[in-house]
């Protein structure tokens, strides 16, 4: 049976949408201490702070009328799991299980998946070993055209699984992932590309791959380009609430003036505590589920 969750792009009016807040992935002072560095965060989060700033996140969710569904705790589950856009992919079948690139994050899949399951939405199959992937580095372009990253944390392997489950109508283009700074980096294919409607997307062109470029410029999509002083504070990582309507992190005021230049509505949220120091933005703290 094929289940129809709606248009596949990264830019529709979302319609539903998961995360976790940081209450529940943060979860304590204990949690934090134990996990931030081992996890690679460039600084220890604030609990309180993030609570906080997340309750902007929320709100600015809620004005766009979508189902918003908390995910819960589970077992395994560490500071990254606030991140719920790697850990479970939609496809037209249904949801798909990676098997998460970072060996710490492995247990997320199950936990997600298993609550959605719950709520009446389908979990058709998982990557295994030695497949690797992760949400991060997939963009729907449209409902047959999925682009996706090759890196550290998503491979050839976890790709074939993907297009085998994902079903023939779908068609997936692999483009390589510069090494950056390493395997224990977070880069993914979101970390460079976020579409915000079908002839629009902002981009941070020095670490795309050239037939990737030349791929959406054949779409006829045009960039907004983020400079190299707005890269590191999350510039790229911009969430589509819908067409031309985005949320990014503060601190990038130049990208922020080319976006509204470009006609977006752009809302802006603090994401000190909840984004920069685990290099995860707005698109990394949602999963969508259903988009117009």
């Amino acid at each position: 049976m094929t289940y129809d969750f709606g248009s596949f792009n990264n830019w529709g009016a979302l319609k539903k949408v998961a995360l976790r807040t940081p209450a529940v992935a943060f979860h304590s002072d204990t949690r934090i201490d134990a996990e931030w560095e081992k996890l690679n965060y460039h600084s220890r989060p604030d609990l309180a702070a993030a609570k906080q700033e997340f309750i902007a996140v929320e709100a600015i969710l809620g004005k766009t009328g979508a189902t918003v569904i908390r995910l819960p705790d589970g077992d395994g589950l560490t500071l990254d799991s606030l991140y719920t856009h790697d850990a479970l992919v939609v496809t037209p079948r249904g949801l798909v299980r990676p098997h998460m690139g970072k060996p710490a994050r492995r247990l997320e899949p199950k936990v997600n998946g298993a609550h959605l399951e719950s709520l009446g939405i389908p979990v058709i199959g998982e990557i295994t070993a030695p497949g690797q992937l992760e949400g991060g580095d997939l963009v729907w372009i449209d409902r047959n055209t999925l682009l996706a990253g090759v890196g550290y944390r998503t491979n050839q392997e976890g790709i074939r699984q993907l297009s085998k489950l994902a079903g023939p109508d779908v068609e997936i283009l692999a483009f390589d992932m510069p090494h950056y700074k390493g395997r224990s980096d977070v880069f993914h294919l979101m970390s460079c590309l976020s579409p915000l409607d079908a002839d629009l997307a902002v981009v941070y062109l020095p670490l795309m791959a050239a037939r990737q470029v030349e791929f959406l410029e054949s779409r006829g999509i045009k960039f907004v380009q983020v400079p190299d002083d707005e890269f590191e504070t999350m510039g790229c990582n911009v969430l589509a609430l819908g067409p031309r309507h985005a949320m990014m992190v503060e601190g990038n005021p130049e990208t922020e003036r080319r976006l509204r230049t470009a006609g977006v509505n752009v809302e802006v949220i603090k994401g000190y505590d909840i984004c920069r120091k685990g290099e995860g933005g707005p698109t990394c703290m949602t999963r969508p589920l259903v988009r117009a």
